[in-house]
């Protein structure tokens, strides 16, 4: 880069003592509208996205005004909540002109079978083979991933983990303390190595993961490869319900938009859990109506051969 145009139009050449600082300003600008438009595009409120990638509102508003001089570790968590890798938001090259972009949406809007096909041409290994007799729940908390998947387990006769309890063998602490002492990014990165070692050491279970681990690219797409996944689905009513249940008062106390906020949160995630292999409704279901469900779904599906 030998000069560049700031916002006044004029062309400043690299010679100039405000080069640097046309330049951090162009950068900021570039990947506040590169948020925006990746926003836009996906139809997430940007309350949503600060509820998602943790980052608050107003800075998501400075940031998309080009005013923002936010730091790579929260447009990391920014970028995860947008399902877009970080040097989309920041390269020279605009990436919605791009074909590697153009060719992710086709797939992500695709078929199921298109993009079993796709995968078989890209990575010509059997998936039955990287999936072997491994399946996972996936869906937002109180949809009945750890109730259904440890009764599935037993009655299976197979281990059922949930990806948490790793994370927290991995970590010596709790998840609560792991997010407060590391924060999102560093969770996310206990959650990819956990990830790994399941892998490495499960042929045959049932796993369970945090609801927003569809939001990590990496993360998701390792679990669509390396497992036979199932999105648990419920309503939006009987996922407070379920979580109160369980004696937590976190999502209604003191936020009377709770439930709004978690309508959009499912609504934004929909198109990522819809990538699982299948689906299992828990809506108006009593636990056991849910696990004969699912025992018939993985012998319908040929889960475990």
């Amino acid at each position: 880069m030998d000069e560049i145009t700031n916002f006044s139009g004029d062309v400043i050449s690299e010679n100039d003592e405000s080069f640097a600082d046309a330049a951090v300003a162009l950068l900021i600008r570039r990947v506040g509208e590169r948020v925006r438009k990746a926003r836009e595009r996906k139809g997430i409120p940007r309350r949503v996205l600060s509820e998602i990638s943790g980052v608050s509102p107003r800075y998501l508003a400075q940031l998309e005004a080009g005013e923002g001089n936010i730091s790579i570790g929260l447009l990391q968590r920014v970028a995860i909540a947008l399902d877009h890798r970080i040097e989309w938001l920041t390269g020279e090259d605009d990436p919605w002109n791009s074909e590697s972009l153009h060719i992710a949406d086709l797939f992500r809007t695709a078929s199921a079978d298109v993009r079993q096909k796709v995968m078989q041409v890209l990575n010509p290994e059997p998936s039955e083979a990287r999936r072997a007799n491994r399946i996972c729940l996936v869906g937002l908390r109180g949809a009945g991933k750890s109730t259904i998947g440890a009764l599935a387990g037993e009655a299976l006769g197979i281990p059922f983990v949930e990806l948490n309890r790793k994370i927290e063998d991995q970590s010596g602490m709790p998840v609560a303390e792991v997010l407060a002492l590391y924060g999102q990014e560093g969770y996310r990165n206990l959650e990819a190595q956990a990830i790994e070692r399941v892998i490495a050491t499960y042929d045959t279970m049932i796993l369970a993961v945090a609801g927003g681990i569809v939001a990590e690219p990496e993360s998701y797409n390792s679990l669509l490869n390396n497992f036979h996944t199932v999105w648990l689905k419920t309503s939006p009513q009987e996922h407070m319900s379920r979580v109160r249940a369980q004696g937590d008062e976190r999502p209604m106390k003191g936020n009377p938009e709770a439930m709004d906020q978690l309508k959009s949160i499912l609504t934004s995630r929909e198109v990522l859990y819809e990538r699982a292999m299948a689906k299992l409704e828990t809506s108006h279901k009593t636990k056991e109506a849910s696990l004969t469900e699912f025992l018939s779904l993985i012998q319908e599906c040929g889960f475990l051969s």
